[in-house]
């Protein structure tokens, strides 16, 4: 016997919902967002070691690394010749890679994901590059939303003294694409304050939890647990459950 397709839709649905309402301990998904020189790596894994410490399952997923997309994405950058609708496109790509294979699985189980940038890296940098906003956010549905975002913020000024020091951005890091300024680090600065603009807008929008990233490496990390503790104490969103019954559904045609 076959069922109906909106049938079949409403039954997954509704095992996703008994899944995350049955009072186990739920996925939780955090999701570490700024502008490079925000010091994103080093509070996410100081954050990692703490929930380790406390007796968390943590599985961490990283922007642009899923083993398919990522060497498409070397490659193109290497000859500079990604466009900007091109590189979102892969951006999609990767994103969607990681979150079948990686994110929704272990929310599922019960786990707690770290993301180093979500989908709101893709919005800022691809706006500030000039595709639509509405465009962007579309293609990167169905989403899973994060239980938090904490947004890293820093000024462009300090992003550019943060990078620098470290090294001489890269072509499509500097934005050189769109700047079309010949000065790497001249380029980055121009290109970041967009994409912060962006960052901030976004904060705006989706109700980010803002962290000063120019205070104390302790301070932020202290702020981070106390965020983290009322997080994990509210509800399971029920906006989810269209992404997870998707994948659901992909699984069972695999």
């Amino acid at each position: 016997m076959t069922f109906p397709i909106d049938a079949r839709n409403r039954a997954l649905r509704g095992r996703v919902r008994r899944h995350f309402e049955g009072g186990a301990r739920r996925g939780l998904l955090v999701a570490f967002e700024g502008p490079d020189g925000a010091g994103k790596t080093t509070q996410r894994k100081l954050f990692k070691t703490w929930l380790l410490a406390e007796g968390y399952d943590v599985v961490t997923t990283k922007w642009n690394s899923s083993d398919l997309i990522k060497p498409i994405i070397k490659g193109r950058k290497a000859i500079r010749v990604l466009s900007p609708v091109e590189f979102s496109l892969l951006h999609v790509a990767d994103f969607r890679c990681r979150m079948d294979a990686v994110v929704l699985p272990a929310l599922w189980d019960g786990k707690v994901v770290i993301a180093d940038r979500f989908l709101f890296t893709g919005l800022a940098r691809d706006v500030a590059r000039g595709l639509d906003f509405d465009h962007v956010l579309k293609i990167y549905q169905p989403l899973v939303w994060p239980d938090m975002v904490f947004h890293f913020s820093v000024s462009a000024a300090t992003s550019r003294t943060r990078v620098a020091a470290e090294r001489v951005p890269n072509f499509y890091e500097a934005g050189q694409d769109v700047t079309e300024i010949d000065d790497a680090v001249d380029s980055y600065e121009r290109f970041i304050t967009r994409v912060i603009r962006e960052y901030e807008s976004l904060a705006q929008i989706f109700s980010f939890t803002t962290v000063d990233a120019e205070q104390g490496i302790g301070d932020q990390h202290r702020r981070l647990r106390e965020l983290f503790r009322d997080a994990e104490r509210q509800p399971w969103s029920p906006w989810n459950v269209e992404a997870f019954a998707e994948w659901i559904a992909m699984r069972r045609k695999r």
